[in-house]
């Protein structure tokens, strides 16, 4: 059984991640705070322990990764999290994106389509800590439309395109935060639904994510 000990060099060296995070632009003092509240290293393999604080992605399975810390901060700060609001998350991965923005007290729906790593979440370490986290397994692609409408929705893989579904499942004036392309690279895109339900767009830096796909992988 895994043991989670969150030790002082642990504490240190997420530290030095949100000196890090500030460097590259990251503002947003509750989302840094979350970051540095949240030890990472819970979310990985023990043999990443030693680098679990570095600023990069790592893989976790299922040709799937745990999300660059600065990817996390970037997206929950385009998000604008207020306490309650009701977000949509698709691909949970290793959970640590939803754990950032159910500390920030969001009632986190996440998606996950790859089974394993759903089940592997059955034994999420801080389950009960963040009762607003709520995980389901399913296609991404088709949001969870009895649970809506969302306030924010987040995508944390590449899109082909915007899901008109999940515009669909977002409120009036509701944030959707998606990576779009198909290519190595993604534009992050900010979308604002309007009453009429289009949105509008608001275009951001460049990241490379895994790719979205539909359907369920049991």
């Amino acid at each position: 059984m895994k043991r989670y000990e969150d030790t002082y060099r642990h504490k240190g060296l997420r530290q030095q991640l949100i000196d890090t995070l500030k460097e590259k632009g990251i503002t947003n003092e509750v989302v840094l705070d979350a970051i540095n509240n949240i030890p990472r290293h819970f979310f990985l393999d023990s043999a990443f322990d030693k680098i679990a604080y570095e600023d990069r992605a790592f893989p976790i399975g299922e040709d799937q990764t745990i999300s660059q810390p600065y990817t996390v901060a970037y997206q929950t700060q385009l998000l604008d999290i207020k306490k309650n609001d009701k977000v949509l998350e698709i691909g949970t991965g290793s959970v640590y994106q939803a754990t950032v923005l159910a500390h920030l007290g969001a009632r986190v729906f996440t998606i996950e389509r790859q089974k394993k790593l759903f089940d592997n979440n059955k034994n999420f370490v801080f389950k009960s800590k963040y009762p607003n986290l709520k995980f389901f397994f399913g296609d991404g692609f088709q949001g969870l439309p009895t649970y809506g409408p969302f306030d924010k929705v987040i995508i944390t893989a590449a899109a082909p395109f915007i899901p008109p579904k999940l515009i669909e499942q977002l409120k009036t004036g509701g944030y959707m935060v998606i990576p779009v392309d198909e290519g190595e690279t993604q534009r992050m895109l900010r979308l604002t639904k309007k009453a009429d339900g289009t949105y509008t767009e608001e275009k951001f830096e460049q990241f490379s994510f895994v790719p979205m796909l539909t359907g369920k992988n049991v």
